[in-house]
């Protein structure tokens, strides 16, 4: 299983009307990267069947300018690290691929592809230091992955480092992590209310909108209101 198969493969489900992906999805702004012209749903059936390629093959495949060519190696990488077949040193060696190219997984949707099951489901049992230091990060894709793969952890009735993570970055100047801290706290606090509550009480007044809408999304409609009015006072 190759690279070059797997665009070979990519390529027969080209489609022309596909080609505007880029401009919908794509969120970067490196200049070099364009559409393919695949659906999303042939690039995850063709990942699929490549699921078993080697880490050289997909580390080729995000040096790919092509969106969905990415799109395909993060899948790839996400099929491996779920599969409870992948032995810990492949989990590792995964991770630490996630991690060297993220210059190449330079948009929201490829973090959310893969950070979950190739960064979170890895650090379940070991110290998470790296998730602080990529919440720092000037990447807004690096301090993206370091909120979204605490979802992992959220699963397991874990929430500290989702808090934690949370607070560094509340006040981001970026939409996108915005919208992550938004998600990941409402999810956080379906496990333990008790922590969202004091985390609204402690930031509402001050955190982005688009946070404080996606945050309170799931809340009961006094809550909300609650902390709407809250909102106002400042």
């Amino acid at each position: 299983m190759t690279a070059k198969e797997f665009i070979e493969t990519l390529t027969l489900f080209k489609n022309e009307k596909e080609l505007g992906k880029v401009d919908k999805f794509f969120k970067g702004n490196d200049g070099v990267t364009k559409s393919f012209g695949v659906k999303f749903g042939d690039v995850f059936t063709t990942a699929k069947e490549f699921s078993e390629m080697s880490l050289d093959e997909i580390n080729k495949l995000l040096d790919s300018d092509f969106y969905e060519v990415r799109m395909g190696a993060v899948s790839i990488m996400d099929f491996q690290a779920r599969n409870k077949k992948t032995f810990e040193e492949q989990k590792k060696a995964l991770f630490d691929l996630y991690l060297s190219r993220h210059d190449r997984l330079n948009n929201w949707d490829f973090v959310d592809r893969a950070a979950r099951n190739v960064i979170g489901e890895y650090l379940m049992d070991k110290p998470r230091d790296i998730l602080y230091k990529l919440a720092y990060s000037d990447s807004p894709w690096e301090r993206r992955t370091a909120i979204v793969c605490t979802h992992a952890f959220i699963r397991k009735n874990d929430v500290e480092d989702t808090f934690a993570i949370a607070e560094i970055l509340i006040h981001d100047p970026n939409e996108l992590v915005n919208k992550a801290v938004g998600s990941w706290i409402r999810e956080a606090g379906k496990k333990d209310k008790k922590k969202l509550q004091h985390f609204l009480n402690t930031y509402v007044k001050t955190m982005p909108a688009v946070t404080f809408s996606y945050a309170t999304e799931k809340l009961d409609p006094e809550s909300k209101l609650h902390y709407k009015n809250l909102r106002k006072e400042k």
